[in-house]
């Protein structure tokens, strides 16, 4: 027996190398090798458990009834069901955002649009502030009426009435203040006429004439081609004493003004508010002005 057994060791030890060298040339098994290898490992093992045949549906459980159409067609209902509602859980959330989005921007634009008008109204108030000390700057220049007044109502030769002087008792330096800025005004001098008008303004901020100096100031300053300052002069005038006789007036003119300035539509907005504060208390000659200025400005 030993010299077998030598023999077989001596022929283990001799094959050891070529088996080696067989194991160092040959690759690894693929995935697929592996995977199919393991598939028929496991076919075998079923065949001995169930001689039988293999109980795919069964999972190995032989009494356990197989998977049937229905109950796949209801677990699909069901993870269909489970999708749907997370898709329309996804939907709410994106309406929610873009509707947080929308009130967002709307609030901005109103915050904005508040500013804006805010601005524009502080910026009319210290033009206004700013008239009264520039109206007390400028130099007055008196020019003498004969007889202190003049003897019978003066009016103009175009245009509605502007509250041309008119008898009033003796002893009303503010009257004559006022007979004196309109006769300038009616002799085309419409730089002394503004600075009368101004000084009258200044002197007699209550007289009932003020409505019309302010106005006739304006319409000085439209005369002489400053369709700019004759706006912001006309649109003081209503603004500050919008009971006032002439501040009707005064809003008819605005409308001549920025009809100057190329802006009509802000001109329909001026006669539109006329219209719309002094309604029918509106003077007949300056309601059919009004009409023939709207048309004229195309306004709806």
């Amino acid at each position: 027996m030993r010299p077998i057994t030598a023999l077989a060791a001596c022929a283990a030890v001799a094959l050891l190398p070529t088996s080696a060298a067989l194991a160092q040339r040959q690759p690894p098994p693929s995935p697929e090798q592996r995977l199919d290898r393991l598939e028929r490992q496991v076919q075998q093992v079923q065949r001995q458990v169930f001689p039988r045949g293999r109980p795919a549906d069964t999972a190995g459980v032989s009494d356990e009834p197989a998977a049937t159409q229905s109950s796949v067609v209801t677990l699909d209902q069901r993870l269909d069901a489970l999708e749907r509602q997370v898709a329309d859980m996804l939907r709410q959330s994106e309406e929610n955002g873009h509707r947080l989005q929308g009130l967002e921007s709307d609030l901005g634009k109103l915050r904005a649009d508040q500013e804006q008008r805010l601005s524009t109204l502080e910026q009319r108030m210290n033009a206004a502030v700013a008239a009264v000390p520039a109206a007390t700057a400028e130099p007055v220049t008196m020019v003498p009426v004969p007889n202190g007044r003049p003897s019978q109502p003066v009016v103009a030769v175009t245009g509605p009435p502007i509250g041309g002087p008119t008898a009033v008792p003796a002893g009303d330096p503010g009257e004559d203040a006022y007979t004196e800025g309109f006769r300038l005004w009616e002799a085309g001098k419409y730089d002394d006429a503004i600075t009368s008008l101004r000084a009258f303004t200044s002197a007699y901020p209550k007289h009932r004439r003020a409505s019309y100096a302010n106005n006739l100031i304006g319409r000085a300053l439209l005369d002489k081609g400053d369709a700019r300052a004759a706006a912001q002069a006309l649109l003081a005038n209503y603004r500050n004493n919008p009971k006032g006789e002439r501040a009707p007036d005064s809003l008819y003119y605005l409308g001549q003004a920025l009809m100057k300035l190329g802006q009509p539509g802000q001109a329909c907005k001026a006669y539109g508010e006329l219209e719309a504060v002094y309604g029918s208390g509106i003077r007949a000659d300056l309601k059919k002005q009004v009409a023939d200025a709207k048309t004229q400005a195309q306004c709806s």
